[in-house]
């Protein structure tokens, strides 16, 4: 009886390791099959990770036509991600003199040319700094086993710049059109060949837009959420109240800001956004026109940052480009004070490539750059629609100054966006400026304004109490008088200076 048990017993085992090793390997073939149908292997293994959002040029696909095997959506999908990583990771590359990431998308064939530009790169101290702003492919050819397939990328814009000892000899946009040919491997699609087929200089052909309004305005902010109106410190009643304030001051526009890092990068908070669109409702209400300043906070320029920056100003243009409110659009606030961290060449190519992708994305409206001084004005006066620049000199001196700017810039409208005057004369300035000299201020400034024909938004309603050491640094005697600038006190009252907010024509 016992040697029947063990039988049993030894049988029961036997059978049990054969269907162990069957499901063995039948999960093998499955895990193989899946991989080489261009599956996401992280959703395989349920690792997966919201993937970080580094690199987000633009990109449509022609129509499906083409030949061999057809193509599902998930599959292009897994050509587009692993093609777009594959120009970050060689950018990488390019930027540091290193190669990681560059066996994940590229095959072993075509890694040695990669290899062999980074190792002559390295040896002569170069580095290129570049990155793709659109794309347009055209799938040509996908295999009858899903290993292969062939596109074409037409219309790629590219920037770059070349640098040889850290010091920057060259740099370029330019449009190339390239074959390109991947192989499934692993999981990844893997670039074997990609050939530049043609390139031809950049020439975007931007439209000039009229600013249609003789503009009296000011610079907005809540009394009590200045720089952080947003979320949950929105308040329409306030903004209500306040729109009655500036409109029945004979003012006819605002400028308000919009905080890059605040309002989500590229994935834009669709709540903040909404807000904004809320804002302009009730600008609207008032009969005030809304300039728009994109970008407040914003200060990395990185080449490989503009893709990024690019899908933050596509979706809030694109969401408020057709409110009856807008005035147009403020591209950056005084980015010239950058020139000397990140570099004039640097800031001013991502300006003259950002005031291209909004014309792209809103021909409708115009275009300006708040500069903090009025030399700066003519840099890109090409391209932007009105001039625009702050100015907290030496009042003796705006006249002739304006004038000059407008002997360069004859056929656009000159904006003062920014100006003003401190009435802080507290413990961290005994001897500064009061109210009356505030008055005073104010009053002149009308006066020239009004000889010299000139559109202002002046600095601004408030006085806050409290200031963003982003603003002004972390310094009490700045802080304080950046807080003292309004028109009306902090309490509510309207200063000496309220008399002298606008002109009373």
């Amino acid at each position: 009886m016992s040697n029947i048990n063990k039988s049993i017993l030894r049988t029961a085992l036997m059978l049990s390791y054969v269907i162990i090793i069957g499901l063995v390997v039948y999960g093998i073939a499955s895990i193989y099959s899946y991989l080489n149908t261009g599956a996401d292997r992280s959703k395989m293994l349920h690792t997966e990770v919201k993937k970080v959002e580094q690199y987000l040029p633009q990109l449509q696909w022609q129509p499906l036509t083409n030949e061999g095997r057809p193509m599902d959506q998930q599959t292009l999908k897994a050509i587009e991600t692993d093609y777009l990583d594959a120009w970050y990771i060689k950018q990488v590359a390019y930027k540091t003199n290193t190669t990681e990431g560059i066996t994940d998308y590229y095959t072993e064939s075509s890694r040695e040319n990669l290899y062999n530009i980074i190792h002559l790169n390295t040896e002569s101290n170069t580095t290129i700094d570049a990155t793709t702003l659109s794309h347009n492919p055209k799938l040509d050819f996908f295999s009858e086993d899903g290993q292969l397939a062939v596109l074409t990328d037409y219309d790629v814009v590219e920037y770059k710049r070349v640098f040889k000892d850290n010091m920057l000899i060259f740099d370029a946009t330019e449009i190339s059109d390239y074959r390109v040919t991947f192989l499934l491997e692993d999981g990844f699609w893997r670039i074997r060949h990609m050939v530049k087929l043609e390139s031809r200089p950049f020439e975007n052909q931007t439209t000039q837009d009229t600013l249609k309004l003789k503009i009296k305005g000011i610079n907005y902010y809540p009394q009590a959420t200045a720089w952080d109106m947003y979320g949950d410190n929105f308040n329409t009643d306030t903004i209500a109240k306040d729109f009655k304030i500036i409109k029945s001051a004979n003012l006819n526009s605002i400028r308000v800001f919009i905080p890059y890092e605040s309002f989500g990068k590229a994935n834009v908070d669709a709540t903040k956004l909404d807000q904004v669109k809320q804002l302009l409702d009730l600008a609207k209400a008032e009969d005030l026109k809304v300039l728009i300043t994109l970008f407040d906070f914003y200060g990395d320029y990185s080449v490989l940052d503009w893709t990024l920056t690019q899908q933050h100003a596509k979706k809030v243009v694109t969401a408020l480009k057709d409110h009856d409110a807008l005035l147009g659009w403020d591209i950056k606030n005084e980015p010239n004070l950058d020139f000397e961290s990140r570099g004039k060449s640097l800031v001013t190519a991502w300006l003259d490539k950002m005031i291209d992708f909004i014309k792209s994305v809103d021909n409708n409206h115009p275009v300006t750059i708040g500069w903090s001084n009025i030399e700066s004005g003519e840099i890109l006066k090409d391209k932007l629609d009105f001039i625009s620049f702050h100015y907290y000199e030496n009042l003796d001196n705006l006249s002739k100054a304006y004038t000059n700017l407008k002997s360069k810039i004859k056929n656009k409208p000159i904006v003062i966006t920014e100006y003003g005057m401190s009435s802080y004369s507290g413990f961290w300035k005994p001897f500064g400026p009061s109210k009356d000299d505030q008055a005073e201020y104010h009053k002149k400034i009308q006066s020239t304004f009004a000889e010299e024909d000139i559109p202002f938004m002046s600095w601004t309603l408030y006085d806050f109490s409290k200031i963003p050491k982003e603003v002004v640094g972390r310094l009490p005697w700045r802080k304080n008088a950046q807080k003292h600038f309004g028109f009306i006190n902090e309490n509510g009252i309207k200063k000496p200076s309220f008399k002298y907010i606008s002109s009373k024509e």
